[in-house]
């Protein structure tokens, strides 16, 4: 299993993750259910314009965040971090996406962003203490 797959696999098994933003001097963190599209490499998140995140992100699309596995044993430890480009959604396919994995949501009607990921760092210390995975879409690694 390549680098790339680990780290689908760990997105796959979660759905929820912290988001940062900043603008000028201010920061911003929040909580979103995502769902991740393998083929676009793609988060898709629903929020609305009316908080301080999409503020943010409408002045500097560039995010960062993280998801991780809760848990007091070191040697489970997993963890990632990424960092993207957050931009409205428009593609119907991956709004899809969005409402199979909450179709509760469907009801509140929410706006859908994506996350166009430029990067991802994966720690698993299941593999090692401390072990660290790497992907950045201009590598071109798949």
């Amino acid at each position: 299993m390549d680098n790339l797959q680990k780290i689908i696999r760990f997105l796959s098994e979660h759905h929820v993750m912290s988001l940062a933003t900043s603008y000028e001097k201010e920061l911003s963190v929040c909580s979103l259910f995502y769902v991740y599209d393998v083929q676009s490499r793609r988060f898709i998140v629903a929020s609305s314009d009316d908080t301080t995140h999409i503020k943010h992100i409408k002045q500097n699309s560039k995010v960062a965040g993280n998801i991780l596995l809760e848990t007091k044993s070191v040697g489970k430890i997993q963890g990632l971090q990424f960092r993207g480009i957050f931009i409205e959604l428009t593609q119907k396919e991956l709004k899809k996406l969005y409402f199979k994995a909450y179709p509760y949501a469907l009801a509140l009607n929410p706006k859908l962003w994506s996350i166009e990921v430029e990067w991802f760092k994966m720690t698993d210390n299941r593999l090692g203490f401390g072990k660290k995975i790497i992907w950045e879409a201009s590598s071109g690694q798949t």
